[in-house]
C-alpha cells in the first residue's frame, strides 16, 4: 500500500512544537511521510531538531526549523506570525512542547518550580497558542489543532509526577474539548492522551517501573512514539473531519 494512499496530507502545511525528539519527533516525521511540510519548533535541542529537518527533506517535503522560548508569553503572537507567512499557509497545528521533568535539569527543581515551568511551558502556551492559531483558521479556510495530554491524568497516578502532571495535561484535555465547541464548524480540536510511551525516560526507567508497564498494558510492551504519530496523522487527516473535541487514549488498552 502506498504510504500516503490513507491519511493524505499532501499540500498541507503542519506546525509541531517540541519537534525535535520523542513524540514531537516522530509526528513531524509521520507528516513528511504523508506529504506534508513541515514547520518545526524547538527550545534548545536545536541540533537535534536540525537533523529532523534534514530527514523530512531528504524525503522530499519542505521543512523549516523555528526556535522559540514558550517561557516568554510576549513572542506567542510573533511565533504565529512567522509560521503563518509562508505558502501554503499551515492548516494544521501540533501542541507537543513541553518542559522535560523527568530526565532533564528540571528533575532536580523542587516542586513549587516544577508546577509553576507545567503550568507556564505545557499549560498557557498550549492555550494561548491554540486561541491565536485557532482565530487564523476561523478567519481564513479552517484547520485542524491537535494537543498532548495523558492517560492517566483523569484517573490518577501516584507519586509527585503523577500530581504534577496530571495537573498540567487534564488542563489541557479539559481545554480541548471547550475550544472544540468555540472554534466549531470550521476548525476541529482533539487530543491524543499516550500511555506508556517508551521515550527517553522509558528507556532508562528501572526494572520495577518496566514491570509495572507490562502489568498494567493489555499488549504487553511499551508504545512507541511513532504509534502516537500514527494517530496523529489520522486525527488532523480529512478521514477524521466528522471527529473534533475528543481525547483519544493510546496506551495498549491500558486501565486501571
Amino acid at each position: 500500500m502506498n504510504s500516503q494512499s490513507f491519511a493524505d496530507l499532501s499540500g498541507r502545511q503542519a506546525v509541531v512544537t517540541g519537534a525535535s525528539s520523542g513524540i514531537g519527533r516522530a509526528i513531524a516525521l509521520e507528516f513528511a511521510r504523508a506529504g506534508a511540510d513541515v514547520l518545526l519548533h524547538c527550545n534548545q535541542s536545536v541540533n537535534a531538531a536540525t537533523q529532523v529537518v534534514e530527514e523530512i527533506r531528504q524525503m522530499g517535503q519542505q521543512a523549516e526549523l523555528l526556535v522559540q522560548d514558550f517561557a516568554e508569553p510576549d513572542f506567542w503572537t510573533g511565533f504565529v506570525d512567522r509560521c503563518f507567512s509562508g505558502q501554503p499557509e499551515v492548516g494544521i497545528w501540533v501542541n507537543n512542547a513541553g518542559v522535560d521533568l523527568l530526565t532533564g535539569s528540571g528533575a532536580k527543581w523542587g516542586y513549587d518550580k516544577k508546577l509553576q515551568s507545567l503550568l507556564d511551558i505545557d499549560v498557557q502556551s498550549t492555550v494561548m497558542l491554540s486561541r491565536l492559531v485557532g482565530q487564523r483558521f476561523v478567519d481564513g479556510e479552517g484547520g485542524v489543532i491537535l494537543n498532548i495530554g495523558w492517560d492517566q491524568s483523569d484517573r490518577g497516578m501516584e507519586g509527585e509526577s503523577g500530581e504534577l502532571f496530571a495537573t498540567a495535561k487534564n488542563a489541557i484535555m479539559g481545554f480541548t474539548r471547550s475550544l472544540a465547541v468555540s472554534l466549531a464548524p470550521s476548525v476541529r480540536v482533539n487530543c491524543i492522551a499516550p500511555g506508556w510511551i517508551r521515550t527517553a525516560w522509558g528507556d532508562q526507567a528501572s526494572g520495577a517501573w518496566q514491570q509495572r508497564v507490562m502489568r498494567e498494558t493489555p499488549l504487553k510492551r511499551w508504545g512507541t512514539p511513532e504509534d502516537i504519530a500514527r494517530m496523529a496523522r489520522f486525527l488532523v487527516s480529512d478521514e477524521a473531519n466528522y471527529i473534533t473535541g475528543q481525547v483519544f487514549n493510546v496506551n495498549g488498552g491500558a486501565v486501571r
